[in-house]
């Protein structure tokens, strides 16, 4: 369950604090700040929660559950909003995902890609697709094996209604700073590659509250932060 909903106040001060770590590492990095793009997961936080941040000047928010995320976006339907959906992709859910988000950063296998490529509304411009790599190959995680990534990106590329934007990972939870490093590193020699056959490729999203730092330096060009900005889910009590 999320903790108690924050101000916008604490949300402005949060974003702010957020802010200053991303200019930091890009500093530090020698890259210019205009190269990495947040992206607020407001995942479990309120429509209201979005509406306050997105005063602070917040655009751009990373949704897990499909129905949850429609839900907000009724409720927000006035603000001009940027949702991304980053969360498994369960076949029962791409109509709904094809038709109500302009991001989907977890596609991972062809299904996918041509049930979204198939049930995009018309009316509507590609949606912008990231390719999810498992970059630690763990057997419980979503995502492709790096070696499917071209095929995958091809396949993407032939779709009229999909636009290939780039890579998404979430190294393992149990890596240690050096080893989450190595993989940002591994990330961003497979990001190059797939640039390189495909030009309009531009997104490497990877890094999040705990980390963006070091995924900033391997070049990370989007950050998903949640904690940061919303503080910590709160355990229910057994």
């Amino acid at each position: 369950m999320p903790t108690a909903e924050l101000s916008a106040e604490a949300l402005a001060g949060r974003a702010a604090d957020v802010e200053r770590r991303i200019d930091t590492a890009c500093r530090q990095a020698g890259r210019a700040r205009a190269e990495v793009t947040l992206l607020a997961v407001s995942k479990t936080r309120s429509a209201d929660e979005i509406r306050r941040l997105c005063a602070s000047g917040q655009t751009r928010f990373g949704e897990n559950y499909a129905d949850e995320a429609l839900a907000k976006q009724q409720g927000l339907a006035d603000l001009e909003l940027e949702w991304h959906y980053i969360g498994p992709v369960q076949s029962n859910k791409t109509r709904m995902l094809a038709g109500h988000f302009d991001w989907i950063q977890s596609v991972d296998r062809n299904k996918i890609i041509q049930r979204l490529a198939d049930q995009r509304p018309a009316q509507l411009p590609p949606i912008n697709i990231l390719l999810q790599v498992n970059i630690d190959r763990e057997p419980q995680k979503s995502g492709c094996d790096p070696a499917d990534v071209a095929n995958l990106a091809c396949a993407v590329a032939a779709c009229r209604t999909l636009r290939l934007r780039g890579l998404m990972a979430i190294p393992s939870a149990e890596s240690s700073a050096t080893e989450s490093r190595s993989a940002f590193a591994a990330m961003r020699a497979l990001f190059e590659s797939l640039r390189a056959d495909h030009l309009r490729v531009d997104t490497l999203s990877m890094g999040m509250s705990a980390d963006l730092e070091a995924a900033i330096a391997e070049g990370s060009t989007m950050v998903r932060v949640g904690t940061a900005l919303f503080g910590p889910r709160i355990r229910p009590n057994n």
